[in-house]
């Protein structure tokens, strides 16, 4: 059975399948080595930037849902999976979305979304009772994250330039899907 982009709806859901083990075992990795954990669950994100590029539809999401599911039972330290489930694992499909709005009304829902996901995860941690501490005000850490964020978002546009411009025809992902 083919979809509407003529790839076959089996495959589709295998490529899914190879995508979200990746993504486990990225994740894996980023939780033994500690110091790798926020990189790797950027490279995490990643795969699921490619799912947005070649898949569409309810694909990316899919992705995104097993991987950060299976990543939370089944990595040994959770943060590395907890950011990526957080917010880092899905902004690849939100900012397709929010890229099509002009102007700087793109830049303040993709800033606004960020917050409102840094909100819920602090919220979530004080309903759990978990302990928080930053060791700084709460607003130098704001500050910070939403730094970090830009510069996070930049990186994943050159690299988003980069996959279309120079990886995309190397890996040739839509000969797998026909």
């Amino acid at each position: 059975m083919k979809n509407r982009n003529g790839f076959n709806k089996t495959k589709l859901l295998a490529v899914c399948s190879m995508f979200s083990a990746l993504g486990v075992v990225i994740l894996y990795m980023g939780a033994l080595i500690e110091v790798l954990d926020l990189t790797m669950a950027f490279i995490a994100s990643l795969i699921v930037m490619a799912a947005v590029i070649e898949l569409g539809g309810a694909y990316p999401w899919l992705i995104y849902a097993v991987t950060g599911t299976i990543a939370l039972l089944l990595v040994p330290n959770k943060f590395c999976a907890v950011v990526y489930f957080g917010f880092v694992g899905f902004y690849p499909i939100l900012k397709e979305k929010f890229e099509r709005v002009p102007g700087v009304a793109c830049l303040v829902m993709k800033i606004a979304s960020f917050n409102l996901c840094m909100l819920a995860m602090l919220g979530i941690t004080q309903l759990l009772s978990l302990p928080v501490t930053f060791g700084f005000p709460i607003w130098v850490v704001a500050l910070v994250l939403n730094a970090v964020f830009v510069v996070f978002d930049v990186a994943l546009t050159r690299v988003i330039t980069m996959y279309v411009c120079r990886w995309r025809m190397k890996l040739k992902i839509d000969k797998w899907l026909k």
